[in-house]
């Protein structure tokens, strides 16, 4: 049912396209950190999800705890919502790595932005928890303005961090979010 709403939301009322590893519910990779940028607008979540379930895949995502109030914590949990506490200093990244130690089938899906608003470098810590976890990184786009969302094949972190991140930093570059300003490297 989910597939079916989230195809139709997305596919037929939106407008949206999904490309690149759409079998991403039939590979062999049952633990990722799936990464969507840019996010620049709370519309993003929505359209995540949608995305999530037009190709009938399983995924958690974080958010900060402040959105889990009533009635809203029954959607966002229902849809894999885990909530965040991110003003205390705690170790999140270990944290993370290790829910996939507990799990047979364990994907976590993050903004490597941390926010809504431009940034110029990813945050680390997404990049930190597909390392620890010892599991790859699946990178997919939120193009507002081709009304379409690429899903990369898995990519696994190397020993060289700097390059790594310009490789996934360049995978976003220049993909145009809902508020075009905010989007990640648009000239």
């Amino acid at each position: 049912m989910k597939k079916a709403l989230s195809k139709l939301i997305l596919i037929y009322l939106l407008g949206w396209k999904i490309t690149g590893n759409k079998n991403l519910s039939k590979d062999k990779v049952k633990k990722a950190v799936l990464i969507s940028a840019p996010h620049t607008h709370w519309f993003d979540l929505f359209l995540g999800l949608f995305v999530k379930g037009a190709i009938g895949f399983k995924s958690n995502f974080l958010a900060k705890e402040e959105l889990f109030v009533f009635p809203t914590s029954l959607f966002l949990k229902y849809y894999g919502g885990i909530p965040v506490n991110r003003s205390s200093k705690n170790n999140l990244v270990q944290y993370i790595a290790n829910l996939f130690d507990t799990k047979k089938e364990f994907r976590i899906s993050l903004s490597p932005e941390g926010t809504r608003a431009n940034v110029k470098k990813f945050k680390t810590g997404f990049y930190y928890i597909a390392k620890t976890a010892e599991v790859p990184i699946i990178m997919i786009t939120m193009d507002y303005k081709n009304k379409k969302s690429f899903i990369s094949d898995p990519f696994y972190p190397s020993e060289d961090t700097k390059k790594d991140f310009e490789y996934i930093e360049g995978f976003f570059s220049g993909v145009v979010g809902k508020v075009e300003k905010n989007s990640f490297r648009v000239d």
